[in-house]
């Protein structure tokens, strides 16, 4: 059986995810944004706080946007938390990523779930995109699509790449620092003390997922996002690495970002910031391929522990 360990902090769990959320709140919503908007408006002619606030659309908002975003991100998700883990907690960052055996096989079937995995989910994804709320919750629904548009206007603006370097920009920005500043968060710090606090991994997962998704204040899309994050937490939870779910989790990203890309110069047709399902052909092939997969790395992680199990058995049996 696998137990939870003292990984991000040796204080209580609920105390250590108090300082977690404390942590998350000063870098990504207050510091990060900060420092975000200083460096980005020096990269940008005009008032970029002024030009934020009327979301005008001037040339070179959109790049400044990118790189606020990427500084936010950095600032807010990867180096304040790796400071809360390795400075405030005193902790080391490589139990985090033990080593893994077969890993180019392992990135090659990540990939693949990364690409199918939304495929298999987009009929959900347009149910949520399409959900109409009862009336006395008319109120949270004028709100809810109010920022989905504003969250979509400027989804639009950064990923409006004029060029392969544009894109490969937006790949880091939008596709690897997410990847990493999030699983390190809610998978790394989030779903281990929660893991740690209800002794029940899967409460965990889904607990932690639900956060993820929520964050992102796009309730539009917040089941599939719910979906996405429960699967890195499986990928965590059944490697007990985080190399494995940031490289699934930059995946997932990059082929959103390659798609939007190839769409904008017309070398492919779909349009994957539309929200509609994919044909129920192409779904049930992407969700058998998926969940083959995902059983095949549950099944290698399997037998890796009942392996590390029967060595440690040997290793303390007494000599005769």
């Amino acid at each position: 059986m696998i137990t939870p360990s003292n990984l991000v902090s040796d204080k209580s769990p609920f105390r250590s995810l108090l300082h977690i959320t404390v942590n998350v709140i000063l870098g990504f919503v207050i510091l990060g944004p900060l420092i975000g908007l200083a460096v980005s408006s020096a990269f940008y002619d005009g008032d970029l706080l002024q030009d934020l606030q009327s979301s005008t659309m001037k040339p070179g908002f959109a790049m400044a946007m990118l790189i606020m975003q990427g500084v936010v991100t950095f600032v807010g998700l990867i180096f304040l938390p790796l400071i809360h883990v390795t400075q405030l907690e005193h902790k080391k960052l490589k139990p985090f990523f033990p080593d893994q055996q077969n890993i180019v096989t392992l990135i090659l079937v990540v990939a693949c779930i990364a690409v199918t995995f939304p495929i298999s989910i987009s009929p959900l994804a347009e149910w949520n995109l399409n959900l109409k709320f009862p009336e006395f919750l008319s109120k949270f629904e004028e709100w809810a699509l109010n920022e989905e548009e504003r969250l979509a206007k400027l989804t639009e603006a950064i990923t409006d790449f004029k060029s392969v370097p544009d894109m490969l920009l937006g790949m880091v920005i939008i596709g690897l620092l997410p990847a990493i500043g999030e699983e390190l968060v809610f998978r790394g710090m989030i779903q281990n003390e929660l893991w740690r606090g209800t002794n029940n991994p899967h409460l965990a997962i889904w607990i932690s997922a639900a956060i993820f998704s929520a964050i992102h204040i796009q309730f539009y899309g917040f089941v599939p996002r719910l979906l996405l994050g429960a699967m890195f937490g499986y990928l965590y939870y059944w490697s007990g690495s985080l190399l494995i779910p940031i490289l699934s989790h930059f995946f997932n990203n990059a082929f959103a970002v390659l798609m939007v890309y190839l769409n904008q110069i017309e070398v492919v047709t779909i349009d994957i910031e539309s929200g509609e399902s994919a044909p129920w052909s192409i779904v049930s092939i992407g969700l058998i391929i998926t969940v083959g997969l995902l059983y095949y790395l549950w099944k290698h992680y399997d037998e890796l522990r009942a392996a590390g199990r029967n060595n440690s058995l040997q290793d303390n049996s007494p000599l005769v």
